[in-house]
């Protein structure tokens, strides 16, 4: 039987062909066939503009994407154990300037963007960002960046301490209250690493999205996680650096990103654009711009991030060594943290931001008893990405949490929720329209289950394969690698040549879509949105996205079940189905990169 929804949606080929008619919402005169290659034409414009973009960020050595002025105060690569890391002072986000509305009274906020592939900008290339809300709160704000390529032999340690640099020069700056660190993804755990070492902080943290529980919740539930331990572990990383000479490219993270949801991450990210080439056009190049500036990580640090994060899991253990004198342990933490995760990220989904809780605490009791104060929040739908840069989420949680700072640091130990209540449901309500709540809860209430066994087991093995890639491959490699043969493989990389080919630059022809283009906008007369060929083409692009989303998810259940054969007789098949995450694009209020406006 044919689906409901495309059976309502049928039309006849007289219909796309036809003008609308005069019972439409706003007249047109257009055939669909007509409006549909308009459109066509202005996406592919909008892909050239992209395109144009990407390689000239590129050529300016890809500067931060920041939407508010910023002076320098520290740059890392001057200091004794140099780092990739620089430290900005905000001084006018918009219309908000530091002399204008900062409170020097008011704890220093420090933004840590994620180094996660891309370049710095999530925490604030837009006004309505955590940068932009902190200095709207009157905080004075610092923000912490990185240049596209690090320093030679850079470790996690070298980056660490610049961190604790940046840190002590706030702190010096404001003597009278402690700095506020907001971690963003990556940078959240880099955060706690300060938090738990040997030195220490005072001033509360926010983790927003970050991963510290690697093996926590059902492998089900990651399957990603399950496609890397399938692929023999750390190795593969290491074999990416020895290839790009020394080098691991951010593309491959970012491809992993659009990999993992591509119904949403591809698919309706080009189909929302297609369906409205007349105004989504400004929003996908600005956020573009961010998303395809792809900076490097040493083979070292990545090395570093695999081997003791994702794979060894050997924070939570407490086992991750900076140096020869300090090792990481999250029960020094005596700091105020607040965790702020989503049902809907299927990057760090709430299982992996706070399962080391249970994990280090077997009971509420235990976890007063050492002095911890954790306060955790989740939203029921927001993306990953939509956890830093969602206008809706800055405007509301993140406002919230600026302003509960002194009501955190007041709480006794133990574990809170942060219960937001918002009766009006807008993100722009007054402070005085919404309570925030701190609700005492148990650490058995997370109920955070996690396959120990299993994901030890691939620790094991990608220590082995590691151990034999370094012996017997990776010294052929190297020697074989050139500077030259590595920017050609950076250039063919499948999430740089699938954008460049649409610019003038590369591809002559697009000079004549541009003209086209600029053309059609100034006499265009787009069809309404109740036409029924528009209704069709959505539906069956709805229906498509769908389609994809049922092979992903078969995919997902293949590799879950590849790996309980591999690893352990686990019920993965059923697990797949219930661990299943609300789509946070299909959610009202949601775009395809998982952000809500």
């Amino acid at each position: 039987m044919m689906n409901k929804s495309l059976r309502l949606a049928t039309v006849t080929p007289e219909q796309f062909l036809a003008p609308v008619s005069g019972n439409a919402t706003t007249a047109s005169n257009v055939p669909y066939v007509q409006d549909a290659f308009e459109r066509w034409v202005l996406l592919l414009d909008t892909l050239r503009e992209r395109a144009d973009n990407m390689i000239a960020h590129e050529r300016q050595g890809m500067p931060p994407l920041l939407d508010f002025d910023y002076e320098l105060l520290l740059d890392a690569r001057t200091f004794e154990r140099s780092a990739n890391y620089a430290l900005l002072r905000i001084t006018r986000v918009g219309d908000d300037c530091w002399d204008d509305c900062v409170d020097e009274a008011k704890p220093p906020v420090i933004v840590i963007d994620p180094r996660a592939g891309h370049g710095p900008g999530i925490g604030g290339f837009k006004r309505d960002s955590e940068v932009g809300m902190a200095m709207h709160e009157g905080h004075p704000v610092y923000f912490v960046i990185f240049y596209p390529e690090p320093m030679p032999g850079q470790t996690l340690s070298d980056v660490h301490y610049a961190l604790r640099d940046f840190v002590l020069e706030v702190a010096r700056r404001h003597p009278d209250t402690a700095p506020v660190l907001y971690g963003n993804c990556q940078a959240g755990w880099a955060a706690t690493l300060l938090a738990a070492d040997c030195d220490g902080l005072t001033g509360p943290i926010v983790l927003n999205g970050s991963p510290l529980s690697y093996w926590s919740g059902e492998a089900a539930s990651s399957p990603m996680r399950m496609m890397g331990a399938l692929s023999g572990g750390a190795w593969a990383a290491h074999m990416i650096s020895d290839l790009g000479d020394g080098r691991f490219d951010g593309a491959w993270l970012a491809q992993n990103f659009e990999t993992l949801q591509p119904e949403k991450a591809i698919w309706d990210k080009y189909a929302t654009l297609f369906a409205h080439a007349d105004t989504e056009r400004e929003r996908f190049v600005e956020f573009e711009r961010w998303w395809n500036g792809y900076y490097t990580l040493s083979r070292e640090e990545i090395l570093g991030i695999t081997q003791n994060l994702f794979i060894g899991n050997r924070l939570e253990q407490g086992e991750m060594q900076l140096d020869a004198h300090c090792t990481v342990d999250l029960k020094r933490i005596s700091n105020p943290l607040i965790i702020f995760a989503s049902d809907g990220d299927n990057i760090t989904p709430p299982e992996q931001a706070m399962g080391w809780i249970g994990k280090l605490y077997p009971d509420t009791d235990a976890l007063k008893a050492a002095g911890q104060r954790i306060v955790y929040m989740t939203h029921p739908r927001v993306g990953h990405l939509g956890i830093f840069v969602s206008g809706s989420v800055a405007r509301l949680q993140h406002r919230a949490i600026l302003e509960s700072l002194d009501d955190v640091e007041a709480l006794s130990p133990g574990l809170y929720e942060m219960v937001i209540d918002n009766p009006s449901g807008d993100p722009d309500c007054e402070t005085g329209d919404f309570e925030v709540r701190f609700e005492p809860r148990e650490v058995d209430d997370l109920g955070i289950a996690s396959d120990d066994a299993a994901l030890k087991q691939v620790a094991q093995i990608s220590r082995i394969n590691e151990a034999v890639y370094s012996i017997f491959v990776s010294p052929w490699i190297r020697a074989a690698t050139t500077p030259a043969s590595a920017e050609a493989l950076r250039a063919l990389h499948p999430m740089r040549w699938t954008r460049t080919m649409f610019s003038e630059q590369v591809n002559p022809w697009m000079a004549l879509i541009k003209s086209t283009a600029e053309t059609l906008r100034e006499t265009r007369s787009p069809l309404p949105d109740d036409h029924p060929a528009i209704v069709a083409e959505r539906a069956l692009s709805a229906r498509t996205g769908e389609g994809i989303g049922a092979w992903r998810k078969g995919r997902d259940a293949w590799i879950t079940h590849v790996f309980g054969a591999m690893f352990g007789n686990f019920p993965f098949a059923a697990a797949t189905t219930q661990a299943e995450k609300p789509s946070a694009s299909s959610k009202k209020g949601m775009n395809n990169y998982g952000m809500a406006f």
